[in-house]
């Protein structure tokens, strides 16, 4: 775990006010210790992103939450996804795998309707 100040100096482009500020939007949510912000490395992830999403992508602040709310929710699927195909493996007999796995291969190239 690191620091808000060692967060600061580890990413260019970075400003203090800025991260103080992403955390008061709750955008990161570092853990507080003794009256100091501690950063995980998947913290400092999400911080990447904001800053990629707001000097690269030039995603304006009014639009940050939205962006970030809908890659939370496709990491969210994902991971959803993930636990769905372990349950699977563990529960389904192999003809059923075979079956699911020639399914979901015919749909890749096809166009979704909504």
């Amino acid at each position: 775990m690191i620091t808000l100040s060692a967060v600061v100096a580890r990413l260019s482009g970075l400003e203090q006010r800025d991260l103080e500020h992403w955390i008061v939007e709750q955008w990161v949510k570092p853990q507080q210790a003794g009256g100091e912000y501690l950063f995980q490395d998947l913290d400092v992830a999400r911080v990447r992103l904001i800053l990629e999403l707001r000097d690269e992508l030039e995603i304006n602040e009014a639009a940050l939450p939205v962006v970030l709310s809908l890659v939370d929710q496709v990491y969210d699927l994902r991971r959803r996804m993930r636990q769905l195909g372990e349950a699977l493996t563990e529960v389904a007999p192999l003809e059923m795998h075979r079956a699911l796995a020639h399914r979901l291969g015919s749909h890749r190239g096809a166009p979704r309707r909504l």
